[in-house]
């Protein structure tokens, strides 16, 4: 799944253009490395988002096409 899109169906970024554009500007860290919308996200990846001064720092756990809003946070833990 797309980098973008894992952000949005897991709810760490609310709409998937403003994910787009938050990797886009560097803002999304995998793995220690800067990384483009279209990375294809695995699981075990650590995914670092910084939006604002806050520094979000997760573990994928799970990849999944869709999550309601209850199973979202199923789908990384926090670090």
């Amino acid at each position: 799944m797309r980098l973008d899109k894992y952000l949005k169906v897991s709810r760490i970024i609310k709409r998937r253009t403003v994910a787009n554009e938050a990797c886009d500007a560097g803002r999304v860290i995998v793995n220690g490395k800067p990384a483009r919308a279209s990375y294809d996200v695995k699981v075990g990846d650590i995914i670092e988002v910084t939006l604002g001064a806050r520094t979000l720092k997760i573990r994928v756990l799970e990849v999944s096409e869709y999550a309601t809003k209850e199973s979202a946070d199923r789908l990384f833990e926090a670090i």
